[in-house]
């Protein structure tokens, strides 16, 4: 997949508050199922995962595709599992950790919790906390 950054798209997720809620807790299931190692090199987060899991990684990329323009994607299949590359502009560097914090929701780097939610999720049931 291409990794290549939007320069005309504003740097925000475009889901509504309880889209952006089911989509982290989709991605903490995932990672929970898959997720093998994660690496950050300054702007970009690096996300290994399980290759039986491989079609979920893509429907990832493809959904994050649609709603965080701003971000670039790079996805390898190789030596029995998935690299995902999430790129962020520089422009962004400090907002890095807000900006990756999704990928890591259910992760033991986010303490292994779904909880790392916007406020908008107040009130929601969250079966991982």
């Amino acid at each position: 997949m291409d990794g290549t950054i939007s320069q005309a798209e504003p740097i925000a997720c475009t889901l509504g508050a309880g889209e952006f809620g089911k989509r982290l807790d989709w991605i903490a299931e995932l990672n929970r199922a898959a997720l093998l190692d994660v690496q950050r090199k300054g702007v970009r987060l690096i996300l290994a995962y399980r290759q039986e899991h491989a079609n979920r990684v893509r429907e990832m990329v493809r959904q994050e595709q649609k709603c965080c323009g701003f971000l670039g994607f790079d996805l390898r299949e190789d030596d029995g599992r998935v690299t995902l590359v999430v790129k962020a502009p520089v422009s962004a560097a400090d907002a890095l950790d807000a900006i990756f914090e999704p990928f890591l929701t259910g992760s033991p780097q986010s303490g292994g919790c779904a909880c790392a939610a916007p406020s908008s999720r107040k009130g929601e049931d969250n079966d991982y906390c």
